[in-house]
């Protein structure tokens, strides 16, 4: 795949200018380079964050199995499929 030349690099620039405006090419270079800084920092540091949230996520995942698993937590027996909701008092 050929790179755009210098030629085309000005058509695309104009554009920009056109659709954006002189006003907010500066917010959009800064969101941009922000994205770009934030995906860097997350490829980079594969070893930091991932770690931590890790076994977290397995504790909760544990905690949650007995409510998925369709035991009962308050000692009620569950509803079968297809009763209609009970009614209060």
């Amino acid at each position: 795949m050929p790179t755009p030349g210098p030629m085309e690099l000005i058509i695309i620039l104009v554009i920009v200018l056109v659709i954006f405006g002189p006003k907010r090419l500066p917010s959009l270079g800064r969101s941009i380079g922000s994205g770009m800084r934030e995906f860097k920092d997350s490829v980079s540091s594969k070893s930091g964050d991932s770690e931590d949230e890790t076994p977290q996520v397995l504790e909760a995942s544990a905690a949650e199995q007995p409510a998925a698993a369709g035991q009962p937590s308050s000692g009620e027996a569950p509803d079968a499929i297809g009763d209609p909701p009970r009614a209060a008092g």
